[in-house]
């Protein structure tokens, strides 16, 4: 078995060698060999993924062929057939499918559902017109909302707003709420609200919440 840069799979190898003992080989001189072959195989195949077995069949049969000075013995050849063992397969195939879902939900984050406005748009071509009453909307904003900002420094802060808001049904006391928010995140940073929450997006959000 042959260690490999992918993880939980290794290669298989078979080699032919063709190699000739010294005047001075000693009983041991064949596992001398051996050893030698499977060790600069080893080194080769770590830096390898499975996914291109013919390329890191190469990488290795090119280890292989570097000049070996021995005093035991002469390598004249030395060759590796890479193959992957029983079940490799099935892994390889799993752990591709986990990244490529991996690669399409980060694409859906940036693209998608950092933008509310889309996430809306994306469910009405899903979905019959009319099939999105305000509320079922306002729960996708909501959702987007979350998900563009759970890894910003102020997502508590969101969260607990969130909480807030949904102790107040009429729109009128949730404005009042969030102005007694925002005095208190100014009163908190010294008279200012801080850099990150007077940005274009911020005071955007400001006008729409105080017409």
């Amino acid at each position: 078995m042959l260690p490999s840069v992918s993880e939980g799979v290794c290669f298989e190898a078979v080699y032919t060698i063709v190699w000739r003992p010294r005047w001075r080989a000693g009983p041991q001189v064949e596992e001398s060999v051996r050893a030698h072959v499977h060790a600069t195989a080893m080194g080769a195949a770590a830096a390898q993924p499975v996914v291109d077995l013919p390329a890191a069949q190469d990488q290795v049969n090119a280890a292989l062929c570097l000049p070996h000075l021995s005093p035991y013995y002469r390598l004249l050849s030395a060759r590796a057939v890479l193959g992957l063992p029983a079940g490799a397969q099935q892994l390889l195939a799993q752990q591709q499918a986990d990244e490529q879902r991996i690669r399409r939900l980060c694409f859906l984050k940036k693209n998608l559902y950092d933008r509310p406005d889309l996430v809306v748009l994306d469910q009405m071509e899903r979905r019959a017109t009319g099939a999105l009453d305000e509320e079922l909307v306002g729960e996708l904003q909501r959702l987007a909302r979350l998900i563009s900002s759970c890894d910003q420094w102020w997502f508590p802060l969101l969260h607990q707003w969130e909480l807030v808001g949904q102790g107040f049904k009429d729109p009128e006391k949730q404005k009042q709420a969030l102005i007694l928010l925002t005095e208190s995140l100014t009163a908190l940073n010294g008279g200012t609200l801080p850099e990150a929450l007077t940005g274009p997006q911020s005071e955007a959000a400001a006008r729409r919440a105080h017409p």
